[in-house]
């Protein structure tokens, strides 16, 4: 009768299409996890597909029908990651940042040895950061900043040896850097800024070969800092960190003597910490000339003035260490209350918004648009911060438009009246050098044309730290949602529509891909059917130009995988790791094979049909004959020119446009 009891709970539970299906079991259980109200995973159910329809928003699977990506980001959720996560063993990317997910990051996560990008930041996660995160060989991107996370760095995560960028900064971590992190050979950036770290920075992480930007600021850091470093330039960032010297770095004072030999003056009680070999001499420190250890260590001469003058030397050490240690902190406390409130989160306090603009809070100058004279450039295309929240009803959710793996979109409505499409994007998401990041920015002010949408204006919030791109609004959405269509969908486009939204697409390819003015020729990169939004006319535009000039590389590598999933990518790219025109050429010609089927997927086999002119095996049915085979033809062959394998045998933007005008003398 006790096992009856038991079993019965369960079998409720399990309905068939659940228990049929493992993921899907696990998939209802991580619901409950992160979303314990059912409020924002209502799309989740226990009858739907994961990997079929439109139900289980975020899900995306793979060829195998196993999910592979979870994408939830700025959803609101509000409970714990469960370990069950563990179960889903295809998953290649895990988005839950911008959330309010708490607790501790489980230890079994490491069991997605499949896992590329693990994304939890800005959230509430307490606790230590597992150890066992040092097993997962794949991983790329781990962003674990703005959170609560504490103690040390696990040694571990040298590990890595595919990892690209580690983000821990805006956390309690503590603890000497692991110079281990210096085996990972193809980390380019690394954000340990305001947290507690204290000890010296390792010589083995400043010889990274492939590292481009080290953020180490608001800790407190002591000791000499490796020569390694200065190849970075401006991709060093070392502010906050009083105890810091070194020769040829700017505003970095000379070492002295007390600071090669005590490096724990600003942490006194930190001996034996990492970081400091074994001898208890800081890696990056150095001995005096013609000094061996033993010599240094233990002089033969004057022996006991010399402990009298240690101990004396190291009593004022100490009150001095523990005086600039009490006085860095209560700045920094007072720094980190500007910017976070009492639950860790972003502030976004009213009392920010007039200095929240452009010019904010005194701790970093890489954020303020406004130096060296880039007022004048922006001042007609800046939008405040007051602005942007008065816009989208403090990002209310009604507004809410859609999410990718790096912003969120919001639908505003501005003081004069006019509709506008606002992308949120965190400051972590975009380029760290502020030139670079100038210079993207007056790149999409500078875009006017009648098939690109065009950016309004921009706003980036020091307070926030965040970016926010003003956009004029189109209305229809993406050309996505004009593909995959049944019969008789009042969506279904005809065929002069179709032919007019490839013109359209071709005319904003040339449009960037020729320089006029003070624009520069611009590649787009990610060109695909979710990059062409559709007007009121059926017009296309396309979105997303020059993006790659504000965005963060791994990012831009993060939007690139998802291109390249969807079979716009072009083949050199895998070998040459560039983009050309010709790559664009490529993009577009998968576009008008999309058009021309009516499908989102590209089947190898209608490349064939197109060139062997086979108009049934290509044409969208929806159609149902309604179109001209010799514009069809023609197009078909353009596709097929397009999506060549070599590159050179594509034919340029201005030839495509060419062939394209002969459509109208045919018709």
């Amino acid at each position: 009768m006790h096992l009856i009891f038991t079993i019965l709970p369960l079998f409720l539970l399990c309905t068939p299409t659940v228990c049929e299906n493992a993921e899907l079991k696990t998939l209802i259980d991580i619901k409950s996890s992160l979303d314990p109200h059912g409020t924002y995973l209502s799309s989740w159910t226990v009858n739907g597909d994961p990997c079929n329809g439109p139900t289980f928003e975020g899900v995306a699977c793979n060829a195998d029908g196993k999910v592979a990506n979870i994408s939830l980001q700025g959803k609101g959720l509000n409970g714990v990651l469960p370990s069950t996560i563990a179960k889903l063993k295809s998953l290649s990317g895990l988005y839950l940042h911008f959330n309010k997910l708490s607790g501790k990051i489980p230890k079994e996560i490491a069991e997605l040895t499949e896992l590329t990008d693990l994304y939890l930041d800005v959230n509430n996660f307490t606790g230590s950061i597992p150890e066992h995160l040092g097993n997962m060989s794949n991983l790329q991107v781990l962003q674990l900043c703005y959170n609560k996370l504490s103690g040390k760095v696990p040694t571990q995560l040298g590990s890595l040896k595919k990892l690209n960028v580690l983000a821990l900064q805006y956390n309690q971590l503590t603890g000497a850097i692991p110079a281990s992190l210096g085996d990972l050979e193809g980390l380019t950036r690394l954000d340990l800024s305001f947290n507690n770290f204290f000890g010296s920075i390792p010589v083995k992480l400043a010889e990274a070969p492939h590292l481009r930007l080290l953020d180490v600021q608001n800790n407190t850091l002591s000791g000499n800092v490796p020569s390694a470093l200065q190849r970075l330039n401006d991709g060093f960032q070392f502010k906050n960190n009083p105890g810091l010297c070194g020769a040829g770095f700017t505003s970095l004072r000379v070492c002295t003597y007390s600071d090669t030999h005590s490096p724990n003056k600003l942490d006194p009680f930190a001996a034996g910490s990492g970081g400091f070999a074994e001898n208890g001499i800081p890696e990056s420190a150095n001995l005096l000339p013609n000094c061996t250890k033993q010599q240094c260590l233990n002089h033969p001469k004057n022996s006991h003035i010399n402990v009298i003058a240690g101990v004396i030397v190291i009593a004022i050490a100490t009150v001095i260490g523990l005086s600039t240690f009490s006085w860095y902190r209560r700045k920094k406390q007072k720094i980190g209350n500007n910017l976070v409130n009492s639950d860790g989160q972003i502030n976004s306090n009213q009392k920010d918004v007039k200095s929240a603009s452009l010019i904010s809070l005194e701790y970093s100058s890489r954020w303020d648009l406004l130096e060296k004279g880039s007022q004048e450039f922006f001042e007609s295309c800046m939008f405040n911060l007051e602005d942007v929240e008065s816009a989208t009803q403090h990002f209310s959710e009604v507004n809410f438009l859609g999410r990718s793996n790096y912003s969120a979109v919001y639908k505003g409505v501005l003081r004069d009246g006019s509709i506008v499409a606002i992308k949120r994007i965190a400051k972590s998401n975009c380029k760290s050098d502020e030139v670079e990041f100038l210079k993207g920015l007056k790149i999409l002010t500078s875009l006017q044309h009648g098939n690109v949408v065009r950016l309004r204006g921009f706003c980036c919030s020091k307070g926030r730290s965040e970016c926010f791109l003003i956009y004029d609004f189109v209305p229809n959405g993406s050309l996505v949602q004009y593909l995959d269509l049944k019969d008789g969908d009042e969506k279904v486009l005809k065929w002069s529509t179709r032919v007019s939204i490839i013109k359209g697409i071709a005319k904003g390819i040339d449009y960037l891909h020729s320089p006029q003015g003070s624009k520069p020729a611009l590649v787009h990169q990610i060109i695909s059917a979710e990059k062409v939004l559709v007007d009121w006319h059926l017009n296309p535009l396309l979105v997303g130009s020059g993006l790659h000039k504000l965005l963060a590389d791994d990012i831009v590598f993060s939007m690139l995988k998802a291109s390249a999933a969807m079979g716009y990518l072009a083949p050199e790219y895998t070998t040459t790791g560039k983009f050309t025109d010709k790559s664009d050429i490529y993009a577009f010609g998968m576009l008008v094979f999309q058009i021309l089927s009516g499908q989102t997927r590209f089947d190898p086999s209608t490349r064939q049909s197109a060139e062997l002119g086979k108009l049934g095996e290509i044409i969208d049915s929806n159609l149902r004959d309604e179109y001209s085979e010799t514009e069809a033809l023609k197009l078909g062959k353009l596709a097929v020119l397009c999506t060549h394998e070599l590159p050179y045998q594509r034919p340029t933007i201005n030839t495509v446009r060419q062939e394209l005008s002969l459509l109208d003398e045919s018709s």
